[in-house]
């Protein structure tokens, strides 16, 4: 933020002679998304909808580059550029002064029509093209977003605390995940919908008819364990074309080891985060952390159990019972 300052809202600095932004959006929902049974599964990998399928800044950058061509066939020789996280731009901002939805209280632009599982871009061009007019704030007195964040990283309505973010925290963060928020993440691996999951509006939402966003299968709901085993050249493989890449092997692991952590207990957790010791000290820094956790989580479940056996055998003894009943 600090490096590219008020860049952000200056598009003309980007396009020299910029008169107009054209804002856009595309679905991108795949079909059977499979929310509720991943994340209450702490066995499998959690992975932010939008990353199950191809990385979407090389579509929508292209679909944004044939708009400006269309319109140059049309209108004669103009200046444009495309944009998709690109570069410094203020997409929010401008998609909401372009109407194509309003500021939720998450910071995610909202519609009546389609939720928020969209994807945006801009197109700036040099020519005086018509404004729309923004659509009215309709959250209302909702904090549905705001009270179901894992990390409470929503800190005030349209005020997210990015250093509490799990989608920070997984995919932007290069360094350690802060201890206190690791076992708030429970199996989330790469990024976070609750936010979108529990908004009313997303009722409305589209599937969307892009095939490129449809989930890949080894992606999709996967034991943490299996994630966890590939190599770096499966990890490379299995991400070719995909957003998830960008974060890299290690970093790719450090997310898995946190989920691992806050898995049920089983032995061969522990053998699996052991296997992966010495590839980084990062890494080894979060499988330590899993590897105490896992031993948390055994004697508890061994107090867990010897406490169901007293209740057990006092029942039996009560009913007057031989005590292996």
């Amino acid at each position: 933020m600090a490096r590219h300052g008020m860049l952000r809202a200056r598009p003309h600095e980007l396009l020299p002679g910029t008169l107009r932004v054209i804002s856009v959006r595309m679905n991108y929902l795949p079909p059977n998304a499979s929310f509720a049974s991943t994340l209450k599964n702490p066995n499998l990998g959690y992975i932010s909808r939008y990353a199950l399928g191809r990385d979407y800044h090389k579509l929508l950058r292209q679909r944004l580059k044939k708009l400006g061509e269309m319109i140059q066939d049309a209108y004669g020789e103009f200046s444009f550029r495309p944009f998709v996280d690109s570069a410094p731009i203020m997409e929010r901002p401008l998609a909401a002064k372009a109407g194509l939805g309003w500021v939720g209280k998450h910071s995610l632009i909202l519609n009546h029509d389609s939720g928020s599982w969209f994807f945006l871009g801009e197109l700036l061009v040099d020519i005086p093209l018509p404004i729309d007019a923004p659509q009215e704030e309709q959250c209302g007195r909702c904090v549905a977003c705001m009270t179901t964040c894992p990390t409470n990283a929503i800190i005030e309505p349209y005020v997210v605390d990015a250093n509490r973010c799990i989608s920070y925290l997984t995919i932007e963060l290069e360094g350690s995940i802060p201890e206190e928020l690791r076992p708030l993440m429970g199996n989330r691996i790469y990024g976070c919908d609750d936010c979108q999951m529990i908004c009313p509006w997303n009722r409305f939402s589209q599937i969307t008819d892009e095939t490129d966003f449809h989930p890949r299968s080894a992606l999709h709901a996967t034991d943490l364990q299996t994630l966890f085993s590939w190599s770096e050249e499966k990890f490379l493989r299995i991400t070719e074309g995909s957003p998830i890449r960008r974060i890299g092997y290690s970093r790719w692991l450090r997310n898995i080891a946190v989920a691992l952590g806050n898995a049920p207990y089983q032995e061969a957790v522990i053998i699996a985060l052991r296997s992966k010791l010495g590839h980084s000290p990062l890494l080894d820094e979060h499988i330590e952390w899993a590897i105490e956790q896992q031993l948390k989580h055994r004697a508890d479940h061994t107090i867990e159990v010897q406490t169901s056996q007293q209740k057990r055998l006092i029942r039996a003894v009560e009913k007057g019972l031989p005590r292996d009943a």
